[in-house]
């Protein structure tokens, strides 16, 4: 069961189900909490500055201020390469149901902690008509 915490992380009815259906296999902790404690909203209802699955964004690293150009996926449609990146990587986990102008903050597969402001939401599937991605 999800907690209703009012200006906290969003996620679409939709992409909670899916994420939900991960669970058969190891979802992450930092997903599992994120998960159990987050707004839902349906798809039409979904401000069109937060992060869904889907979503291509520009993060800017703090540190470094590199910018990055990353599209978060499920794990079957993973493209590093291309930006793809998996709801289940910790940069892609800290990305999801975020607004832009927020900070996503993770650490690495070596317990380095990292932070990136999420600067540019490029493309939203639902505020281009598309519920059911």
């Amino acid at each position: 069961m999800h907690k209703n915490l009012a200006g906290e992380r969003l996620l679409t009815e939709i992409d909670f189900a899916r994420l939900n259906k991960l669970r058969g296999g190891q979802l992450p902790s930092e997903l599992v909490d994120m998960l159990e404690s987050l707004e839902l909203v349906t798809s039409r209802e979904i401000p069109p500055d937060i992060v869904t699955m889907y979503s291509q964004v520009t993060i800017e690293d703090l540190a470094s201020k590199k910018r990055q150009r990353l599209t978060l996926c499920y794990p079957s449609d993973v493209e590093p390469n291309q930006g793809f990146i998996s709801v289940l990587s910790p940069v892609g986990t800290s990305l999801l149901g975020q607004r832009v102008g927020a900070i996503a903050r993770w650490r690495t597969p070596h317990g380095d902690a990292c932070a990136a402001e999420i600067v540019e939401l490029l493309f939203q599937p639902e505020a281009t008509g598309d519920y059911t991605t």
